[in-house]
């Protein structure tokens, strides 16, 4: 049984890997990294273009950015395609705030994507955030440390990105309908 259908990251040998050949919608997305610069915004950057803009399926929607950690360049959010006038940027003032602001975000059916980097996550905020964005309608990115596979989520897909000197491995973790396995060179 197929599940519901997900959208396309943009990267042909990831999406056949995701349940549902994509991004999971309305839905929380963990990315674990070991340090934040290593491909994590390149990896989304095609379904978040397509977010912001529209297409035959959606309409124009809007992008937070919740707490980055480096200011997002918008030469560079342009060059990918992402209409940035349609991206809003917000750094809430500790942990908690950032977990309310994007729980917020998440259940306004306002946003078509959350981006948040919080300091810390327990499985309880993970589930509040997890609802909202099934109550909002929208695809929650959370990147956390590495260090968080051990610690309890309600993501529905969690991954990990593996850089290398051929490119960048994905290790898809644990996904709804799916199973664990590693994504050679996505992009490649």
């Amino acid at each position: 049984m197929q599940g519901p259908a997900g959208l396309a990251t943009g990267y042909p040998k990831l999406d056949q890997e995701l349940p549902g050949g994509g991004w999971p919608r309305n839905a929380v997305t963990e990315i674990l990294l070991e340090h934040y610069g290593i491909g994590e915004l390149q990896l989304l950057m095609p379904a978040l273009v397509r977010l912001s803009n529209g297409d035959e399926q959606t309409r124009p929607g809007w992008i937070a950015w919740v707490a980055p950690p480096f200011q997002p360049y918008p030469p560079a959010l342009s060059q990918w395609g992402l209409d940035i006038s349609r991206i809003l940027i917000t750094s809430p003032n500790g942990n908690s705030e950032l977990l309310w602001v994007a729980e917020q975000l998440l259940a306004s059916s306002a946003m078509a994507a959350v981006l948040l980097w919080p300091e810390s996550l327990d499985g309880r905020d993970s589930r509040r955030l997890q609802l909202a964005a099934e109550k909002g309608c929208c695809l929650a990115i959370v990147f956390r440390p590495l260090r968080a596979a051990a610690e309890v989520s309600a993501a529905a897909l969690r991954m990990q990105l593996m850089p290398h000197d051929l490119g960048t491995d994905i290790g898809i973790l644990r996904s709804r309908g799916g199973r664990p396995v590693v994504v050679r060179d996505y992009a490649g």
